[in-house]
């Protein structure tokens, strides 16, 4: 990715833990590394087709000012969350915030809090085998399309499966979808395991019937081995009802570790 970058920009904000520093203010130093795509716009001469650099060092001083925090962490968090969600063709922002002399009572020129964060591609696989399957499965990407930090979410068709697993229970509806979000890992998780809650969604025998299963397949190309959360998904190759879908909205998406493509893994299996 190509980067435009803001260096020592100058913001007066009422930000900091002690109350005269909320009440009174002080001036604060803004690094920001813009993450987009600079070529289209460099070859046409048409800023349009680019980040507006000036815009956005307006757009971090008003929301610095307007906006107060006790932790410069907090006001990092919020500014890089509010750019990335407002600013078309923004991939990910490098994020520094300095505050000079710092009141901690010893000589010091500044401390800084620096973040990096962005947009990430996820794909998910869904599944019911209770109830009104359609409406569950529906409600359910309404709910993760409704979530602050998620856009360009796409499904897959819905296709009826037999039941994985060796538990003698009803047909399965299934799908996979895609999204971009900001969200981590574990807060998406979290929120797939609300949206389960919601449902309906009780775990009494393992791989049983349920109003909703949300698997999270892959995130990005990352790699984990959290008993929590494994990722890809260490099942996924062997699952028709998972690679059949995915096959539909990514059939040259590679897995990470074994460098199969979708397309490979649903025709071995």
């Amino acid at each position: 990715m190509d980067r435009i970058e803001i260096k020592r920009l100058e913001v007066f904000g009422n930000h900091g833990v002690f109350p005269e520093e909320t009440r009174l203010g002080q001036k604060f130093l803004v690094n920001g590394v813009l993450f987009t795509e600079t070529r289209e716009a460099g070859l046409a001469d048409d800023l349009t087709k680019s980040i507006h650099y000036g815009e956005i060092s307006h757009e971090i001083t008003r929301y610095l000012r307007e906006n107060t925090y006790h932790l410069i962490e907090a006001a990092a968090e919020g500014l890089a969350e509010h750019l990335l969600l407002t600013t078309p063709r923004l991939m990910a922002i490098e994020l520094e915030i300095l505050k000079p002399w710092a009141p901690i009572g010893l000589p010091l020129e500044s401390v800084s809090v620096k973040i990096r964060r962005g947009w990430h591609r996820v794909y998910l696989a869904l599944g019911s085998n209770l109830g009104d399957r359609r409406t569950y499965l529906d409600g359910a990407v309404e709910k993760l399309r409704a979530l602050k930090g998620v856009k360009d979410l796409t499904v897959s068709e819905w296709i009826e499966t037999k039941p994985y697993g060796g538990v003698e229970q009803d047909n399965f509806l299934n799908g996979c979808l895609v999204l971009s979000t900001l969200l981590t890992p574990m807060e998406l998780l979290r929120e797939m395991n609300r949206i389960e809650a919601e449902a309906g969604r009780e775990r009494l025998i393992h791989w049983g019937p349920r109003t909703l299963d949300l698997d999270m397949i892959f995130y990005d190309d990352l790699v984990t081995e959290d008993p929590a959360l494994v990722l890809p998904h260490p099942d996924m190759q062997n699952r028709e009802f998972v690679l059949k879908p995915l096959l539909e909205l990514c059939p040259y998406k590679r897995h990470p570790v074994t460098k199969k493509t979708v397309a490979e893994m649903y025709k071995e299996l």
